[in-house]
């Protein structure tokens, strides 16, 4: 039957700029759409790609008064920088449109009155923090905590980011507003709630989440631990009622009948897509309702980030099937991004914003490279290393791909007035024919999300291409060709193979390299290249036009401005005189008269805590080989990957007394490389140096703390 396709990624914020971490999301998700709308007709008829800004909420309704301007006025301007970023990376929406629109809110308004009519929204009166300063009720988001679950510092009020749990603000610990700081309290207020725990949406859930196809293996293995599947087969109900309105103060639509209550965002944010794909729908004829009603034959798709998997995967189809709606045909949830093995930092100069990558002169091609050659259809988090970009880049598309064209094209048109040879069933030709049956492993590998199962395999091709080349000798048999036509023949067999050859490369390529593969359809004189394409050689006697260069090495250099043009000094800024006058504090806390200055300047809590202090667990330690000073030490932070740290502390400490022992390290420093490795942080210790007690220390002393601490515990 033939595929009709409707594919959206997750809705950026319109709170901030584009970085790389979101761009692997878009180009995951346009290289896969770009290879369905390579497909023939009768295998894929329609694939449409849409997205939208998610609008509403607290955060920009506090932004937009921050800037001075309306809601309205901030998300325009934002949706104006998101749609400049990503035409400028080559993600082609069929509709980038927005959440705040008339579309989203009579799909928002229409599921909430079938929802409501199924008996699965419920009004009921709850305490809820309100800031005491700020005069509002929190959102979830903006009210931090330690986690009810695992005790990590400085979570949101709905959902860890250190254990993935989900709960409710009431379950924080030592709760604090985000906005001022302020400690919350809590007050009375009237909520609406989809009833999640109802046994029509378990039953629904259980069925659905298991179902083949819908979830990768792994999501699908955290979706029954979050249904409360155990290990005899017994079920618990673990799901809660979900909170879909918030109070005014509030930017978002308002329910319909319940006067100052709105949405909150994350009921309107899924249902953007809805409201995008019927906005494109009434500007291009499209049937909507084929697309959404229950039993449709069509295919619907969700490319979105691991962290937001609890929303799209168990709120989003039950709230799809009860109000009557078709649910998604499958959810590909995608890892995080990494530079140079640590997370994005202004300090370091790697959280990297698409407008910056472009403004510094980079081909988004490049990074569309890099990143399908490590997307693998997991949720594996992926690392963009930037010595091992320029090297992969350089290597495989400039010395491999690129090379091909460059050192046979100039022959064709010099020698043969652009003319090819035929390039099809002659013995000479044999060896295209791994490349012509590639197309269908290939293809599998694409559909199947593994981009980077799909590059190796193309390397692998362009690799033997070279080959034949490398062996067939075009430049020495261009030496004679004049004079001796059975090398005039090899020549112009070779370079019409070669460059078949790279018709078949760029095929393969174009789901990932678009821009590059326009250019070479305008050197070869062809069609936009389609998927079929590859059984059909181009004919003898088929014309090309002058090769002009493709592509660019990565210079080292630009790699280098990149990173500076994105560091944030860490030097201390003045800061600027409060815009209002502070809260009056509740108790006044008397202050010593006099105070004992300590030796150099003073700094101020926030230059305190820019310094990430972690409780650590010492799980191995050794000499390092050829260091008199150091130990190798291997450290539990409750991350999931042990850090390695090399310190100072030989003279002191024999390695084999540290291994289980507690201490504190600093887990923000930038990595530093050494000849024996990479050391990953900072081990505390006090030394010899005077202490201001008028006593005397002999030796180093690694810190410790109180018995009870646990690896990850943040120290502040």
């Amino acid at each position: 039957m033939t595929r009709k396709i409707l594919v959206t990624s997750a809705l950026p914020y319109a709170n901030g700029a584009i970085h790389l971490g979101h761009l692997v999301e878009y180009i995951q998700t346009d290289i896969w759409v770009r290879f369905q709308k390579m497909q023939a007709k009768e295998k894929v008829s329609e694939c449409w790609y849409v997205c939208a800004d998610d609008t509403h909420g607290t955060p920009i309704m506090l932004r937009a008064q921050n800037d001075g301007i309306t809601p309205e006025a901030l998300i325009d301007r934002v949706h104006g920088e998101h749609a400049r970023d990503f035409a400028g990376f080559h993600v082609a929406f069929d509709n980038f449109y927005t959440t705040h629109s008339v579309e989203t809110r009579e799909c928002a308004n229409d599921i909430y009155a079938r929802l409501k009519s199924a008996g699965l929204i419920e009004r009921r009166s709850i305490e809820q923090y309100y800031d005491p300063v700020k005069q509002m009720f929190l959102p979830d988001r903006f009210i931090k905590g330690e986690c009810p679950k695992c005790g990590a510092k400085d979570q949101y009020g709905d959902n860890c980011e250190s254990c993935g749990a989900a709960y409710t603000p009431n379950e924080l610990k030592d709760p604090y507003s985000a906005v001022s700081g302020a400690k919350p309290v809590l007050r009375a207020s009237d909520h609406y709630f989809f009833m999640l725990s109802d046994a029509r949406c378990q039953s629904f859930l259980r069925r659905w989440t298991r179902e083949p196809g819908r979830l990768q293996a792994e999501a699908a293995n955290k979706m029954q631990e979050w249904l409360g599947f155990n290990d005899d087969g017994t079920t618990d109900n673990k799901l809660t009622d979900w909170d879909i309105s918030r109070d005014a103060p509030y930017f978002g639509f308002e329910i319909p009948d319940a006067p100052g209550k709105y949405f909150y965002v994350w009921l309107d944010a899924p249902i953007g897509y809805m409201g995008s794909f019927r906005n494109l729908c009434d500007r291009q004829g499209i049937d909507f309702d084929a697309y959404w009603k229950p039993d449709s034959p069509t295919e619907l798709y969700h490319f979105i980030g691991k962290d937001i998997l609890y929303f799209h995967a168990l709120f989003w189809p039950a709230e799809l099937e009860h109000a009557g709606y078709r649910t998604p045909t499958g959810i590909f949830a995608h890892g995080f991004l990494t530079v140079n093995g640590a997370k994005m930092s202004k300090s370091r100069g790697t959280f990297i914003t698409a407008e910056s990558y472009l403004q510094q002169g980079l081909n988004p091609e490049w990074l569309r490279y890099y990143y399908a050659a490590k997307l693998n259809g997991t949720m594996e988090d992926i690392d963009l290393n930037l010595d091992d970009f320029a090297a992969r880049v350089n290597s495989d598309l400039v010395g491999k791909y690129v090379n091909i064209a460059s050192r046979c094209a100039g022959f064709i048109s010099k020698k043969f007035k652009g003319q090819l040879s035929d390039v099809g069933a002659s013995p000479e030709a044999a060896w295209l024919m791994p490349l012509r049956d590639a197309a269908e492993t290939i293809a599998r590998a694409y559909e199947e999300r593994d981009y980077s199962r799909a590059l190796r395999e193309i390397m692998a091709l362009a690799d033997a291409a070279n080959v034949v080349v490398n062996e067939r000798k075009p430049w020495e048999l261009a030496k004679t060709e004049g004079e001796n036509e059975q090398a005039r023949n090899a020549l112009h067999q070779i370079c019409s193979q070669a460059l078949e050859a790279f018709r078949l490369l760029t095929l393969y390529l174009k789901p990932v390299l678009p821009k590059v593969a326009e250019a070479v359809e305008t050197f070869l004189g062809i069609a936009p290249l389609a998927w079929s394409d590859a059984a059909t050689p181009l004919p003898a006697g088929h014309i090309i036009n002058a090769y002009s260069h493709l592509m660019t090495r990565i210079d080292p250099k630009q790699i280098a401005a990149l990173v500076e043009a994105n560091q944030e000094s860490l030097s201390p800024v003045p800061e600027a005189a409060p815009r209002v006058a502070p809260a009056k504090p509740e108790k006044v806390v008397p202050v010593p008269t006099q105070v004992s200055e300590p030796d150099g300047a003073f700094v101020n809590i926030d230059d305190f805590m820019k310094v990430d202090l972690r409780i650590a667990r010492i799980i191995e330690a050794g000499p390092v080989e050829g260091a008199d000073k150091l130990i190798r030490l291997v450290l539990d932070i409750g991350e999931e990957k042990p850090r390695q740290v090399f310190a100072g502390i030989k003279s002191a400490y024999d390695p084999a007394s540290l291994i289980g022992r507690m201490t504190v390290m600093v887990a923000n420093l930038a990595p530093r490389k050494m000849k024996f490795g990479m050391s990953e942080g900072m081990v505390l210790a006090a030394s010899l140096d005077d202490n201001n007690s008028g006593q005397k220390a002999s030796g180093i002393f690694l810190l410790s703390p109180d018995d009870g601490a646990l690896p990850g515990m943040r120290v502040k």
